[in-house]
């Protein structure tokens, strides 16, 4: 129905037909009722005992994963704080590459423990000075908690990169070691050293995969793989002691942009313009040649006359490489990217110990391998099936950012909810010398951070309340505040014996976005729907937010 108001004792018409609106505590109670519900939806993913989803498209393929982010970006969500609450997994994906897990199931809490201080009549804009308060202490409180990493600590590394992969499904113990392994010799080959502080750029570390072989099939590429195949049948397969050109220039005759007619009239004036065209395509040929390039990738596409004369050169080509793979292969083996045959020296030329065409799993790929010091590096996934693969694509994923965030801070905390319920406790004292009504949201956000070790108690089968009230206990003595839940044994241990450790970023960034988002949805005070059928809490099939009903959970 079209919003009715009066003034004056005149009826007016403000929103068309068909248009939904929301006001006040029932707007407030709606969104944060979504807000839960989509939090609760990736809960059971949290931790190496958590669960996997499954989701199916409407084109029928499957994804099953526990990776937070991929999960709630495959929901195809409908609903507007459902889509909020994705931002927060995005953003911390894009961040740091891993914990959205955690912070989607923090911004739920948050949003449930402030509507239940709104019933109790406190005034949402009190909640948002509380929370805002309370995530500044927790940040400070995290910096203090927080014990140094350096790129040279082997051990810690390890630990950092395990732990965010403990829920993946990736096969054994060894394999997940395996992969860590590779991600930590691919971040210290990539890192750099910027005054005084690492900088590490995940996008030059390439993640390769190909259906086939298992995961310890998976290899470390000291050089570039390039999803692509030679151009000529008749040019070398492998080169060794490769001098690299990288030509960001179409090796053909260009056409004019003004519609132009040549009138060709005798059999001699043909031959005569065929010719020129292809001296013209060979006089390119020759300046690739005359640079000392044996090996040459061409972002643009090749002539069949050009390739014909490279492959009499010996000089091994591949054309149309994508332009972020030509920035990798630049950074690998030090080679220039030239946008003019012009421009090309011998001084433009990288350096590979040997390109290389392979035959993989039916496909040709070139191997660029064996660079001196490469600063783009390749990890080439195999596994049994596309399922399998993308799985320890996203794992490596959250490996890569785990160990990238930890180096840039230098900093990592103890896992196992240890943090959260460390934080969380410092979190209650600093409330009760804030006193006022602030106070009550300060204690809310600390309630909010122990959902975590509270839900990896659960995922391991263990009494939530009794662990948490076991939990409280330990971090009351000082050599308790490392203590944290051991999911695998059952019980309560001392993560730093353990060596269960995250990076720091990881934590702020997921406590820093979770209080954004929910701030954000607690402002909301009015909701007005213009898309008319649908009320603006509800969805098809009764689920909040427009879940797809392709989705068996756990």
């Amino acid at each position: 129905m079209a919003e009715n108001q009066q003034l004056g004792g005149q009826q007016y018409v403000v929103l068309p037909e068909g248009a939904t609106r929301l006001l006040g505590r029932e707007a407030q109670r709606t969104n944060i009722a979504i807000g839960y519900a989509v939090s609760s939806i990736v809960k059971s993913t949290l931790g190496p005992k958590g669960m996997d989803k499954m989701l199916v498209s409407e084109l029928g393929d499957i994804m099953i994963t526990n990776d937070g982010a991929s999960i709630l970006e495959e929901m195809n969500v409908e609903h507007p704080v459902a889509k909020l609450m994705v931002e927060i997994a995005k953003s911390q994906d894009k961040e740091v590459g891993d914990g959205t897990t955690t912070a989607v199931i923090i911004a739920g809490e948050l949003l449930k423990n402030a509507g239940d201080l709104i019933e109790k009549g406190i005034n949402p804009n009190t909640i948002i000075k509380g929370y805002e308060m309370a995530a500044g202490r927790a940040s400070y409180v995290l910096n203090e908690y927080a014990e140094p990493i350096t790129l040279d600590d082997d051990e810690r590394l390890g630990n950092v990169a395990l732990i965010s992969v403990g829920s993946k499904n990736i096969g054994t113990n060894e394999t997940r070691k395996y992969l860590s392994k590779l991600a930590i010799q691919a971040i210290k080959q990539v890192a750099e050293k910027k005054d005084g502080k690492v900088v590490i750029d995940k996008d030059f570390i390439k993640l390769e995969k190909k259906e086939g072989g298992s995961i310890g099939d998976t290899q470390y590429i000291n050089g570039v793989l390039v999803d692509k195949e030679v151009a000529h049948p008749g040019m070398p397969k492998s080169v060794t002691a490769a001098r690299i050109a990288l030509l960001d220039q179409a090796l053909e005759i260009e056409k004019t942009e003004t519609d132009a007619r040549i009138e060709i009239t005798s059999p001699e004036q043909m031959q005569a313009f065929l010719q020129q065209e292809e001296k013209m395509l060979k006089d390119m040929v020759d300046k690739v040649q005359k640079s000392g390039a044996n090996v040459l990738f061409a972002q643009k596409g090749v002539d069949d006359v050009a390739q014909h004369y490279l492959a009499k050169a010996g000089i091994l080509t591949v054309r149309r490489v994508k332009k972020s793979d030509m920035e990798k292969l630049a950074k690998a083996t030090g080679a220039k990217l030239v946008t003019s045959l012009d421009d090309l020296t011998k001084n433009d030329l990288g350096f590979a110990g040997i390109v290389e065409e392979r035959k993989i799993s039916g496909e040709q790929m070139v191997f660029v391998e064996k660079c001196k010091d490469p600063k783009s590096v390749t990890i080439f996934l195999r596994g049994g099936t596309k399922q399998v693969v993308d799985e320890a694509e996203r794992a490596l994923n959250d490996e890569l950012g785990a160990l990238t965030g930890a180096l840039e801070i230098a900093k990592c905390v103890y896992g196992g909810g240890s943090a959260e319920e460390y934080t969380a406790k410092q979190l209650r004292d600093y409330a009760s010398d804030i006193g006022g009504r602030e106070q009550l949201a300060i204690q809310a956000f600390a309630d909010a951070l122990e959902a975590i070790p509270k839900t990896l108690a659960e995922s391991a089968g263990m009494d939530s309340i009794d662990t948490l009230v076991q939990l409280r206990s330990r971090m009351k003595g000082k050599e308790g505040r490392t203590y944290g839940v051991d999911v695998l044994r059952g019980t309560l241990g001392d993560m730093k014996k353990l060596g269960v450790i995250e990076p720091l970023k990881v934590k702020l960034q997921a406590i820093s976005s979770a209080m954004e988002a929910s701030v954000q949805i607690l402002r909301i005070d009015d909701m007005i729907s213009s898309k008319g059928s649908r009320p603006a809490g509800g969805a098809p099939g009764g689920m909040p937010g427009g879940m797809p009903g392709g989705m068996g959970e756990d």
